[in-house]
């Protein structure tokens, strides 16, 4: 006689219970929705914060009237080029910008050759006094303008500089090279000592080592370097008001104050000057863009 076993079917559960759901992990460092909404609409406020300044300029660019600007409404009406066509057929803002570029450019070169130069030394080498140095560097920044302006002057007189484009680059490099000094010193630290001593092994010299080895590893650095040498020259207005006589020689910030009367100023031709201005700093900033950042932040991690 066979048997059978006859199972009971189990109660069938009420939907939901027994089953767990699950929910979206957060990642590490994740934000939730309202934090990543907040952070948005904060950087976004920032964002407009910052270009309001800018497009504003632009605007009042485009009026034609120097009064405009007590009536932004107005210009919508009647925007027109023809600042701008004023500023570069009856102006010499191609003078102003040749001096612009030959002083910033000079200063650029100038002042980050000496600063590389520096910053390698102080990071590489322990002569005597080297951190002394650096801090007397620190303290040639400690000066107002109109402290120095007087001895600069007899200086560069002294040495027939004055209204010469050589005297106001060596006068912007003594404002460039002690911070980006610092920089660069800064970066040469994040660099392994042991590239050094393997460009020794291979018989280099310490220029020789500096050149080919370093100075490729350091180009973020000296993209920093070289885009705060470029902007201190470039818009200077005191040293190169002092130190330039010749109305052709003048740079861009200091023809700027060409538009400026003892009655009146021409604001609408300001307006429109200091966009073409910003033109060139712009392509400069565009082509060390890659670096910067980078360059920025490498001298902080030297713990």
């Amino acid at each position: 006689m066979s048997t059978t076993t006859v199972e009971k079917a189990a109660p069938a559960r009420p939907a939901g219970e027994g089953t767990t759901v699950k929910r979206p992990v957060r990642r590490r460092g994740e934000l939730s929705l309202p934090a990543r909404l907040t952070s948005h609409g904060v950087l976004i406020a920032a964002s407009l914060i910052a270009l309001f300044p800018v497009a504003w300029l632009v605007f009042l660019s485009l009026g034609p009237d120097k009064d405009d600007y007590l009536h932004p409404g107005r210009i919508w009406g009647k925007m027109t080029l023809d600042n701008y066509a004023f500023v570069l057929e009856h102006t010499a803002f191609f003078h102003w910008l040749k001096s612009s570029l030959i002083v910033s450019l000079g200063t650029t070169v100038i002042g980050v050759l000496v600063a590389a130069t520096t910053g390698y030394a102080v990071s590489r080498m322990r002569f005597p006094g080297y951190k002394k140095f650096m801090w007397v560097l620190l303290v040639t920044q400690m000066f107002p303008v109109a402290v120095l302006m007087v001895p600069m002057y007899q200086i560069l007189s002294e040495l027939q500089l004055i209204d010469s484009y050589l005297g106001l680059v060596l006068v912007y490099c003594t404002t460039a090279v002690p911070y980006c000094a610092w920089l660069m010193k800064g970066y040469f630290d994040t660099i392994p000592f042991e590239i050094d001593e393997a460009g020794r092994v291979d018989g280099l010299n310490p220029f020789g080592t500096f050149a080919r080895l370093i100075l490729p590893l350091a180009k973020p650095g000296l993209a920093v370097a070289a885009f705060y040498s470029f902007i201190t020259a470039f818009g200077e207005v005191a040293f190169a008001t002092t130190f330039m006589l010749d109305d052709e020689k003048y740079t861009l910030a200091v023809g700027l104050q060409s538009f400026i009367s003892e009655h009146d100023a021409q604001r609408n031709l300001m307006a429109a000057t200091a966009v073409l201005i910003a033109i060139p700093v712009s392509g400069f900033f565009y082509l060390v863009q890659k670096n910067l950042v980078a360059g920025l932040t490498a001298g902080g991690t030297k713990g």
